[in-house]
């Protein structure tokens, strides 16, 4: 009995449609005309004698089984690609694409620094960078989107292997005229004062893990989408914050007059790792960047 197996790009396709829930973007993602990718996913579905997707002019609607299909079809995909990496990993190490995931509490202030040194002593090295929340950042890594991210723990991303690259020390930052001690302890941070990045920002959790007071949690405000939108805040006299030190480093200071102090705490940093997929065959090679990036920012803050 003749056995007819889906291809590669057949399974790409509907992946792609299932992601962008529209025939002309999952196209375009996939760099063919709307045309192509629809009549390959006709093609598959005769191919398997089942209809996967209902569609009508408003709609995408997949079916019960065609939502187990694209399950399988990603796990096969990301497969596919470490079949890819395997060879990859055999070859010469740190070079050709590698898609590199970055939190947005770490993307602005510690990238600038790295790169450069990066791309210096590993030139044959494509980076190819993609911000996401912590959350956002895990699943495209366990989806294969990516193959490493630059992350903050702890924080549950899932079966992954980490290698950790420094601590991040943590800081409570105050308005001109506050006149804060020159070191802070959680027990007099106020509450009612303390402005938070939104819920899907790790740093929040790790903020208030450090302080290890569960009142915070209730009573601070959610309200900043970014570090640099807090600081106004914060520099416009509305309450208080906590920022990392790479932040600092950076000079996300620079032109307010905002005061930052350290947290005294029994835990009071995040740790700053690279984490990839334990199934990679690109471990050693994960390893490697990382030892990069380390003694990248060894040298970054090294005293001139």
């Amino acid at each position: 009995m003749s056995v007819f197996l889906p291809t590669l790009k057949q399974l790409q396709y509907l992946v792609a449609l299932h992601d962008h829930g529209h025939f002309g973007k999952a196209a375009e993602a996939c760099f063919v005309t709307q045309s192509t990718l629809s009549a390959g996913l006709r093609e598959l579905e005769s191919l398997i004698g089942v209809t996967l997707v209902e569609r009508t002019r408003r709609v995408v609607r997949f079916t019960a089984l065609g939502l187990r299909v694209v399950d399988k079809a990603r796990r096969v995909m990301r497969e596919a690609e470490e079949l890819g990496d395997l060879v990859k990993a055999e070859g010469k190490p740190l070079s050709g694409e590698l898609r590199l995931g970055v939190i947005p509490t770490i993307a602005p202030f510690l990238l600038p620094r790295l790169l450069r040194p990066v791309r210096q002593d590993w030139p044959d090295l494509k980076l190819f960078l993609r911000e996401e929340t912590s959350a956002a950042a895990c699943e495209s890594l366990n989806r294969g989107l990516l193959d490493c991210v630059l992350l903050a723990l702890p924080f549950g991303c899932g079966d992954v292997e980490s290698e950790v690259l420094f601590e991040d020390r943590l800081h409570i930052a105050y308005p001109a005229g506050d006149n804060p001690p020159a070191s802070i302890r959680p027990e007099q941070i106020d509450e009612q004062r303390l402005l938070l990045l939104e819920d899907g920002h790790c740093l929040k959790d790790h903020a208030l893990s450090a302080c290890s007071r569960p009142e915070l949690r209730a009573e601070a405000r959610m309200l900043g989408t970014s570090l640099h939108t807090l600081v106004q805040m914060v520099d416009n006299g509305l309450g208080l914050t906590i920022l990392p030190q790479m932040a600092i480093d950076a000079g996300i200071l620079n032109g307010t007059d905002v005061v930052a102090r350290p947290l005294e705490a029994a835990h009071p940093t995040r740790t700053i790792a690279l984490v990839w997929r334990k199934a990679s065959p690109r471990g050693k090679e994960f390893q490697m960047l990382a030892n990069v990036l380390r003694t990248a920012n060894e040298r970054a803050n090294a005293p001139d």
